[in-house]
């Protein structure tokens, strides 16, 4: 066993729960890297000192060229915004330092391009954060898709939908402004990387976007100032093919009311299906075409030891896995892939993968046809 040091951007929603992962990934899974929380960045020093504080990192950095060029930083965990991405990741892999990112890959499909080239270049570790995948759950369903339980796939449909802008009347902030910020830079990333996970690659799609409230009031004072204009989109709808020959339609949304973890999932095969929804995120449920039909159904499978990445944190069947477990998850991931030297899925070209499925799906709903996507 051995200390890594490691460098956080980013301290807020995301920053901080890297940092929880950090701290507990060593005594969850007994890692062969144990990772030591040596600087963090942010928006500005001040800032940086009050998460160095609350978090238990040793020192604050002025800013990330600070935090990366600080040699007791042996690899870099990108929080911040999307646009920020691409200048610490190549400038972290300038030097040769491993980098796990947030989800999306920067900020555009040519940010994603340029990470990618870097992160080959370098020939250092990358990992981009999808964590939603990770859970047991979704990691069994690969597995018995894979081990063809459900026979040949025909059929796909996945979601992921939340309400945090269902409401006309909440005022326009930063997620109502820039393409990484919508719905389909922000949300639509999780659910394509899952689909892509289960199913393969998506050969074909046909795209709708849409901003469904044009303007919301000002976040500075709504009762006086005038509306302020939305600049990215609500929801999306993608009609697809995969390169198994299967269907499939996504829908992604932030103002799907009563929706606040839609995570979805239906995957439906010649002998049987398999459902998913991560607002009941330790439950699996499997359907098997066998039997008489009067007993057959959907069957309940609670989460337990049995399935993968879950025995570390429970040793109870049922007693369930959260949202920081799936990080520790990830930070294990990405340890386990410095310390080895061999990449971890999904590394920075899935990240890319899923920035192309983005791509012709906006090109897809401008141009109003049906889109090919170049392997």
């Amino acid at each position: 066993m051995r200390h890594i040091g490691i460098g956080l951007v980013g301290g807020g929603y995301m920053g901080k729960a890297h940092a929880v992962a950090l701290t507990s990934v060593g005594a969850v899974f007994d890692t062969a890297l144990r990772p030591r929380l040596e600087v963090v960045a942010a928006g500005s020093l001040a800032s940086a000192e009050g998460y160095a504080r609350a978090y238990g990192v040793t020192r604050a950095a002025k800013d990330w060229h600070d935090l990366v060029a600080d040699p007791k930083v042996e690899a870099v965990v990108i929080a911040s915004p999307p646009s920020t991405h691409r200048a610490i990741a190549e400038a972290a892999f300038a030097r040769g330092k491993p980098v796990f990112c947030e989800k999306p890959l920067g900020a555009s499909l040519q940010d994603a391009q340029a990470m990618v080239a870097a992160a080959r270049a370098s020939d250092a570790v990358n990992m981009v954060g999808f964590n939603y995948v990770r859970t047991p759950a979704t990691q069994f369903a690969r597995k018995l898709i894979a081990e063809g339980a459900i026979g040949a796939v025909t059929w796909f449909r996945g979601e992921h939908t939340e309400d945090f802008l269902a409401d006309p009347a909440a005022p326009a902030s930063w997620r109502t402004h820039g393409l990484a910020n919508g719905t389909m830079g922000d949300l639509s990333p999780h659910m394509i990387n899952c689909a892509l996970a289960l199913m393969g690659p998506i050969t074909r799609l046909s795209a709708m976007v849409e901003t469904v409230h044009a303007t919301r009031p000002s976040n500075a004072d709504p009762s006086n100032a005038g509306p302020q204009a939305v600049t990215n989109d609500d929801h999306a709808q993608i009609m697809c093919r995969f390169a198994g020959g299967a269907m499939g339609h996504l829908f992604f949304s932030r103002v799907a009311t009563g929706r606040k973890m839609g995570y979805a999932y239906e995957v439906h095969g010649t002998k049987g299906a398999i459902r998913f929804d991560q607002e009941d995120q330790n439950a699996l449920w499997f359907y098997r075409s066998e039997g008489p039909e009067e007993r057959r159904g959907f069957t309940k499978i609670l989460t337990g030891p049995a399935h993968p990445d879950f025995r570390p944190f429970c040793q109870g069947p049922g007693h369930g896995t959260g949202y920081l477990d799936q990080i520790i998850i990830e930070a294990r991931d990405f340890l386990h892939a410095i310390h080895t030297g061999q990449p971890v899925w999904p590394t920075f070209a899935d990240g890319l993968a899923v920035w192309q499925v983005v791509d012709a799906a906006l090109r897809s709903a401008t141009e109003g046809r049906w889109t090919e996507l170049n392997s």
